[in-house]
């Protein structure tokens, strides 16, 4: 049976949330943070100009606010299933984000995933700065990390699948063997090779030929 690797966006794919927001609700800038996102998921500006808006009216959150934030997460209906079988056929499941690691970590560890990668918020003195920490994972960025995760796997790009929801995912999705649109927004839902509206990850299994 032929391995695959299955790499996923994470807000409002691998998760129900959209960490910048749950982020932006502590910070008094919810609104203000929802358009900018919805913007961007739909292509109308550029991912990494939108990201740094967002992020810089998080200025002054205590570093605090990832523990309080990340019990909120609430994982996808059918990821630990899709995972499960994706594991058993021999296959690795990953994933890339424009959110943040700081978020990501803990529900990547628990999930038993085998990549992740993700931004990082600069904190100072216990405070978030407003900036990030590093390179951005934007959608070229995502792009080059199915690329480096298949290299490491050992399978080609024929063999990996890219789920996502946004224009930012698009690139990543370009270069997949299979583009998955999860309820996705236009700019996908008019690329991707197959559509999942049902908000239940487990759907993937099906089209590797797997069963969960």
């Amino acid at each position: 049976m032929p391995r695959f690797l299955v790499v996923l966006d994470v807000d409002s794919t691998l998760i129900e949330n959209e960490v910048i927001e749950l982020l932006a609700e502590r910070a008094g800038s919810l609104v203000e943070v929802e358009e900018i996102t919805r913007r961007a998921m739909n292509g109308e500006i550029d991912f990494e100009a939108s990201l740094r808006a967002r992020v810089a009216t998080l200025q002054g959150l205590p570093g605090s606010v990832f523990e309080t934030v990340g019990a909120l997460i609430t994982v996808t209906a059918g990821v630990p299933e899709m995972i499960a079988g994706v594991h058993a056929a021999g296959g690795r499941v990953a994933v890339v984000s424009g959110g943040f690691h700081e978020v990501l970590d803990p529900v990547a560890q628990a999930l038993g995933l085998d990549y992740w990668r993700a931004n990082r918020l600069e904190v100072t003195d216990g405070l978030l700065t407003g900036e990030l920490d590093g390179t951005v994972i934007d959608a070229e960025a995502k792009a080059s990390t199915l690329r480096e995760w298949a290299e490491d796997f050992g399978v080609p790009l024929s063999r990996t699948i890219a789920v996502g929801d946004g224009a930012n995912d698009l690139p990543m999705m370009a270069i997949a063997g299979l583009a998955v649109g999860f309820d996705a927004k236009a700019p996908v839902r008019d690329l991707a090779g197959v559509l999942i509206d049902d908000r239940d990850l487990s759907q993937v299994l099906p089209l590797l030929g797997l069963r969960g």
